[in-house]
């Protein structure tokens, strides 16, 4: 699953009269929880899988090219039932995280797929043992085996910190019991948490969502509310921190992994260089960007320091209003359009067949992502939305996914999954088509300011609020290998990366330093994080390209899109002239965030 956007402080949430909202159909994958096609396919997993073990097990150095491809496209296939029923399970359960048939039936689906796939933990141990010369040879006898060259390096990439097949099958038998135990908790504590803002309960997502509203009272209210509930719960939180990052710390020293980084650089397809540079190079720029930007805000604010809750606050010319759901919808579709046509027919269904799950409701899981399930479906997209304008751009954001999803999935479930890094690049590239046509629609000057200056806050919390994160997340994982930490030990290096990030525009609340506690992405998908900045510095390099003209960069576009994981970062951007290896790279992206920052400042003359 594609994770939920970054977190801004400010996703979406709540209710009102938006029109009418679309629901998921999920029937696309199974009629019902009790249908018979659920307990046919679960059957067929744990037969498949057994089957598969006793064909091929100790048996893949004697198979010619035609049964390594007879057994590569088996797996493929497991992969595809599996993914089905998980799929399904799991978005059930992220429409009401609070009904307990749903966690159920989740649970004891993940229960069941991971007891079935268990004779499968063979496949990579023993393939990975395989010579590479012999390997080689096989992929020159038969050219649809060669296609999927791609998922044999990556699962190569693994093999000087791969363990034992007994060691390997004991990890893949607990992990239910393991990680995947300590997200349900963490899932099932945030979705239940209430805060009482001026007298009303509200969730986490209604909570947050006030943080962006005009009101600055009433931003300050949820701001200390979030602070209540959070430290109410910091000691939870703190050991589900502790947890993780030990069980991790165990199975990297296992593994020999050189750095608590490399298993995601490594499942990335990226260079550990590469995200060094891009880091290095945000950090470097947060004096020209974010410290830069929050001292303009202060000032179109009327005050001398911003507090946390003015962060994500709505500029004082801005006037508020909500924007319905058919409003949106074409607002997306017809930039997508404007780009390609193309584009508006790939979206088309998400709208009219039950692919998106819009509004607000009561156990709902927070914040926004994009499903691609599997590739012989097709995805579904999540929202939260309240009519907001960045709920738009939210819109945007996860068609973007979906687009890439759907191109992508011709390549096959093993080659369709596209590496983090270029995961974003479509959803990114989709907020930017919106923007450019709100911005060149603007009428006023007010109006240009207002969209620019929303476009820098998006631009912000995407790259130095998520490299402020990856480095949250570096000091936490370093920390807890010296040691268990204390909620206040996990508080101080929050407010490290915070002060360092935001600059000297900012006074920090007392309380503040809990608000990592709620962050999904350090509890689902360590360092997942960087891949926000990579996928945001990366569309604004493409964007410039774009925007320099040429009739085939659609083209282009497009077969990027479709490559999903086929290719190497370096093979997708090369037909664009663009190197991400190259430490430059990143600042042309940079350049563009504060160049917009430059026209706001130019406003103020």
């Amino acid at each position: 699953m594609t994770l939920p956007r970054p977190v801004f402080d400010a996703t979406t949430s709540g209710g009102g009269a938006f029109g009418k909202l679309p629901e998921w159909d999920l029937t696309d994958l199974y009629p019902s929880p009790d249908a018979p096609e659920v307990e046919r396919d679960m059957d067929w997993v744990r037969d498949t899988c057994a089957r598969f073990a006793a064909t091929y097990q100790g048996k893949l150095a004697t198979l010619d090219a035609a049964a390594l491809l007879d057994c590569v496209r088996t797996y493929e296939q497991i992969d595809v039932t599996a993914g089905r029923l998980m799929s399904y399970a799991g978005l059930r359960y992220y429409q009401n995280t609070m009904a307990s048939e749903r966690a159920k039936f989740m649970s004891d689906a993940q229960d069941e797929i991971t007891e079935a796939t268990t004779p499968l933990v063979f496949f990579t141990l023993e393939f990975n043992r395989l010579d590479d010369a012999h390997l080689d040879a096989r992929m020159a006898e038969n050219a649809d085996l060669a296609r999927y060259k791609p998922v044999f390096e990556r699962m190569r990439a693994m093999r000087p910190h791969q363990l034992s097949d007994e060691l390997e099958t004991f990890l893949h038998d607990q992990s239910t019991v393991g990680a995947a135990a300590w997200n349900r908790l963490f899932d099932e504590t945030t979705a239940g948490m209430m805060f009482t803002v001026d007298g009303e309960e509200l969730n986490l997502e209604a909570t947050l969502n006030l943080l962006t509203d005009a009101d600055r009272a009433k931003r300050e209210a949820a701001a200390r509310a979030l602070a209540i509930v959070f430290d109410k719960n910091v000691k939870l939180f703190a050991r589900i921190h502790n947890t993780l990052a030990k069980e991790k710390e165990i199975e990297d020293r296992w593994r020999k992994m050189p750095t608590p980084q490399t298993g995601r650089h490594l499942s990335n397809h990226v260079e550990p260089e590469v995200v060094e540079a891009l880091r290095n190079a945000v950090v470097a720029a947060y004096p020209k960007l974010s410290h830069r930007y929050y001292r303009l805000k202060a000032k179109w604010l009327g005050l001398d320091v911003l507090q946390v809750w003015d962060r994500n606050a709505p500029l004082p010319t801005e006037t508020p209003r909500v924007i319905g759901w058919d409003e949106a919808r074409a607002t997306v579709t017809e930039a997508y359009a404007a780009f390609d046509p193309r584009m508006a027919d790939l979206v088309e269904p998400f709208f009219t067949k039950g692919w998106i799950d819009a509004g607000v409701k009561p156990g709902k899981a927070p914040g926004a992502f994009a499903h691609p399930t599997v590739t012989t479906v097709h995805p579904y997209v999540m929202l939260n939305y309240l009519g907001k304008p960045r709920d738009v751009m939210t819109l945007a954001h996860e068609l973007g996914h979906g687009v890439h999803q759907v191109l992508a999935a011709e390549q096959g479930e093993l080659l369709s999954s596209t590496p983090l890094t270029l995961a974003e690049t479509a959803s990114v590239f989709g907020e930017m088509l919106t923007f450019r046509k709100l911005l060149d629609g603007a009428k006023t000057q007010a109006e240009r300011k207002t969209l620019l200056a929303g476009k820098v806050e998006d631009m912000i919390n995407t790259v130095v609020r998520q490299i402020a994160f990856y480095d949250f997340e570096c000091k936490l994982h370093a920390a807890r290998a010296e040691g268990e930490l204390t909620p206040d030990d996990i508080n101080a290096l929050w407010m490290s990366v915070q002060a360092q990030s935001l600059g000297d525009a900012f006074e920090f609340m007392d309380g503040y330093e809990t608000f990592w506690s709620y962050v999904p992405h350090f509890v689902h998908s360590p360092f997942y994080v960087y891949a926000y900045a990579f996928g945001d510095g990366l569309v604004n390099a493409l964007y410039a390209v774009y925007a320099e003209g040429g009739a085939d960069f659609q083209d282009k576009y497009f077969e990027m899109l479709k490559a999903g994981g086929s290719k190497h970062h370096k093979e997708l951007l090369a037909p664009f002239g663009l190197d991400a290896s190259d430490p430059a790279f990143w600042d042309k992206g940079l350049a563009m965030i504060a160049g917009f920052i430059d026209e706001l400042e130019a406003m103020e003359d």
